[in-house]
């Protein structure tokens, strides 16, 4: 069966968005993967077709109703356990690359686009969503964030990438930033590719690819270095 994702929002039009170019775009086609965008305005049960309400305490903003969102998530993931829960949210915990591994290696996900202020507690914990996050930043509803995880889950799928080993020599994989790439021209204004690049000494290339990662990383995420 191939991975299949559903995105439950109150903007479907914005899915598939650029996953339905490029390589994903093709794969989406090809049927390597499924994407259903459900519209949770779809479960409201008033004629103005409400899914928010003040937040119960007071203070600024609308919270999506439990009620609303309960109703669609059951409709839209009627078989529990399946597939992963996701909601989108910055209090989650951070999306790493290992993370997004073990999601590509699932029959799918069920994703939650929050809006608003954020989404009453009550299903979150009843639905079983586990939080997640894409970095330390406020966007205006879940929607690119879920675009972005999918992104970075569909390019893992067997047959989507060309080349399988270009998931393998990035960026996070081995926990550290991936190194430079040069190509042609041999010299660009003056500069040319490193020589080592060109010496087809394929021990001494991966050595300086593993210390450019280390020293690329220790100036600008020294924080993947303490974790190892």
């Amino acid at each position: 069966m191939p991975f299949h994702a559903t995105v439950l929002t109150l903007y479907p039009e914005m899915f598939p968005g650029h996953l339905g170019h490029s390589l994903s775009g093709k794969a989406l086609e090809r049927g390597d993967w499924r994407l259903d965008a459900v519209q949770i305005r779809d479960f409201a049960v008033d004629r103005h077709r409400t899914v928010d309400d003040t937040p119960a305490g007071g203070g600024a903003g609308m919270v999506l109703r439990p009620d609303v969102l309960a109703r669609a998530i059951d409709h839209a993931d009627p078989e529990p356990g399946l597939r992963p829960r996701l909601l989108m949210s910055p209090r989650g915990r951070p999306l790493t690359q290992a993370r997004v591994r073990a999601l590509a290696d699932a029959p799918g996900a069920v994703i939650v686009c929050g809006r608003f202020e954020g989404v009453d507690q009550r299903v979150i914990d009843a639905r079983g969503l586990e939080e997640v996050s894409i970095g330390d930043y406020i966007l205006s509803g879940g929607e690119p964030a879920a675009l972005t995880l999918l992104d970075a889950v569909v390019r893992l799928l067997p047959g989507v990438m060309g080349n399988a080993l270009s998931g393998v020599h990035e960026s996070f994989e081995d926990g550290l930033l991936e190194h430079p790439h040069y190509t042609r021209p041999q010299v660009f204004e003056d500069v040319p590719v490193p020589a080592v690049l060109t010496s087809g000494h394929h021990a001494a290339i991966e050595a300086w690819r593993r210390e450019q990662a280390l020293a690329l990383t220790r100036a600008r995420r020294p924080d993947l270095l303490s974790r190892s």
